[in-house]
């Protein structure tokens, strides 16, 4: 991959560990702690996904309420830790590898930068709390355009703002419709596939597949 002057990453399960809010409630949610949080995360994209084809948008944290608020019912969860739940969503977890990563990256001198589904709030939120606050020269959020990934409206903002090209930019998603999106939209797609994952069919497959962020040095 030649040429590159921006390293853009998705944030939600990317650099933040999306189970990590249930998994620390998993003693008083019990043994289906993760697959309630398998089951919040799909439902919380469908939402996404159902709401952009309709034309009727909603921030990511209503989102995330809402989604929330189904998998519970869904599982039978007290409602009495949804509050806990939401306090815990906003603290997410980084993965291990994310921060020293981020550092060398900067040590490169390349503009690095979040393009995420979530409110300003909630991800500056999380950059803040998992101290990666100096590592990021921006952090782009869809609140901007009012329309969810993987619109390429959405991929759009990193270069309207660096006056780059589309393939100067190396897009980092563990999603895999994200990871087509950004490829979709012109960006050199890398696929962050930190669990052995099968990826979708839709026409645009990932130029490099890494298990984490450790691995980025193998395509720079």
């Amino acid at each position: 991959m030649k040429n590159i002057k921006a390293i853009i990453f998705d944030a939600y399960g990317t650099l933040f560990d999306v189970n990590s809010a249930a998994e620390m409630c998993k003693n008083k949610i019990g043994d289906k702690w993760e697959n309630f949080s398998n089951y919040w995360r799909m439902t919380q994209l469908e939402y996404t996904f159902l709401r952009t084809l309709m034309d009727r948008y909603k921030d990511f944290w209503q989102i995330t309420e809402d989604s929330l608020d189904k998998s519970m019912k869904v599982y039978k969860i007290d409602n009495s830790l949804k509050k806990e739940l939401l306090n815990l969503y906003k603290k997410l977890s980084v993965f291990p590898e994310v921060k020293q990563t981020l550092i060398k990256l900067k040590e490169k001198k390349l503009k690095l930068a979040i393009l995420s589904n979530g409110t300003p709030t909630l991800l500056n939120g999380l950059v803040n709390s998992n101290n990666l606050n100096d590592l990021f020269d921006d952090i782009f959020s869809i609140d901007e355009v009012k329309v969810y990934k993987p619109s390429p409206k959405v991929y759009e903002m990193p270069i309207k703002k660096y006056k780059i090209k589309k393939n100067e930019v190396a897009f980092l998603s563990a999603n895999t419709w994200d990871v087509s999106g950004g490829g979709n939209y012109g960006y050199n797609p890398v696929w962050v596939n930190r669990n052995n994952n099968i990826f979708d069919n839709l026409d645009f497959k990932p130029d490099y597949e890494i298990k984490n962020l450790k691995d980025i040095s193998s395509f720079l």
